[in-house]
C-alpha cells in the first residue's frame, strides 16, 4: 500500500500579478455532501454505462453549455524542492508534481444554459474513475475524508471508468475544445491540472506559461469564483459560508 502523510500547508502571497498566485493552489478540503435527495439529477457514471452516458452529454452541450465542474483526488502527498522564480512559480511545481504522481478519483460535470436553467431530467453527472487502494498513492487523511464522504473505493478498483478511454470520449463530446462553452468552477487549480493530464495523457509541463497555453486550447473561457471574489469588494457572504472560509484559513 503506498501512502504518504498529507505535508503542512503553506499560505500563499495574494496580491501577485500571476494568476497562479491568486488562484492559491492549496487544494480546498473536502467536505462531506449535503442529505439532499438529488437522484433524479444526478447520474453515477461508472464503466458499464460510460458510452450511453457520454452520448446524452452530447446531446445536452448543445443547448445547456454552461459546465460547472468538480473533482475528487488523493490529497497531496508532495512538495516540490530547490529554488523558485516567485510564489507563483512554486505554486505551480506544487500541483504539478502532486497531480503528476497521483490519479483523480472522481469528476462532477452540472450543465446549465446562460439563463441558470437545468436540462430535463439529469443535469449532473458525477464519473467514477478506477483507484486502487493498495496500488495507487494518496494522502490518508484525504482518503478517510472522502470514505466518510460516500466513497466506495472497492467499487472504484472493480468497476472505475479508465482515465484514458474517458478522455477519448471527452475529446470527441463538444464539451472541451470549444470556444463556446464556459466552465465555472471554484479553486480549480488542481481540478484542470488532472483533467489536462488525462487530456494530454502526459504528465504536465515543467513550466507554467506551457500550461496556461494547453488550458485555453482545451477549456478557452473559465469563471473560477474564488478568483474572482478576490475583485469584488462588497462582497457579503452567508454565515455558512464565512463560517467554512475561516474553517479552511484555520488548515493553512
Amino acid at each position: 500500500m503506498t501512502s504518504l502523510a498529507l505535508p503542512a500547508r503553506e499560505r500563499d502571497a495574494f496580491g501577485g500579478r500571476s494568476f497562479f498566485d491568486a488562484w492559491d493552489l492549496t487544494p480546498t478540503p473536502t467536505m462531506p455532501a449535503a442529505t439532499v435527495d438529488h437522484s433524479q439529477r444526478i447520474c453515477e457514471v461508472w464503466a458499464c454505462n460510460l458510452d450511453d452516458e457520454m452520448k446524452r452529454i452530447r446531446q445536452v452541450i448543445r443547448k445547456y453549455n454552461y459546465v460547472a465542474m468538480d473533482t475528487e483526488f488523493p490529497g497531496v502527498v508532495a512538495r516540490p524542492i530547490g529554488e523558485f522564480r516567485s510564489n507563483a512559480d512554486y505554486q505551480y511545481q506544487l500541483l504539478r508534481c502532486n497531480v503528476d504522481l497521483l490519479k483523480i478519483i472522481q469528476l462532477g460535470l452540472t450543465f446549465v444554459n446562460e439563463q441558470g436553467e437545468y436540462p430535463p431530467g439529469t443535469s449532473t453527472w458525477q464519473f467514477n474513475f478506477k483507484f486502487n487502494l493498495t496500488e495507487d498513492m494518496y494522502a490518508q487523511d484525504s482518503i478517510d475524508l472522502l470514505t466518510t464522504s460516500g466513497i466506495l473505493f472497492k467499487k472504484h478498483e472493480e468497476e472505475g471508468i479508465e482515465t484514458q478511454y474517458f478522455a477519448e470520449l471527452l475529446m470527441t463530446s463538444g464539451v472541451v475544445l470549444c470556444e463556446g462553452v464556459k466552465w465555472l468552477s471554484f479553486h480549480s487549480g488542481y481540478d484542470f491540472g488532472y483533467l489536462i493530464k488525462i487530456l494530454t495523457n502526459s504528465n504536465l509541463p515543467e513550466e507554467e506559461l506551457d500550461f496556461f497555453e494547453i488550458l485555453r486550447l482545451f477549456f478557452p473561457i473559465i469563471y473560477d469564483v474564488k478568483y474572482l471574489m478576490k475583485s469584488c469588494k462588497n462582497l457579503k457572504m452567508s454565515p455558512e459560508s464565512e463560517q467554512y472560509s475561516r474553517w479552511c484559513l484555520s488548515r493553512d
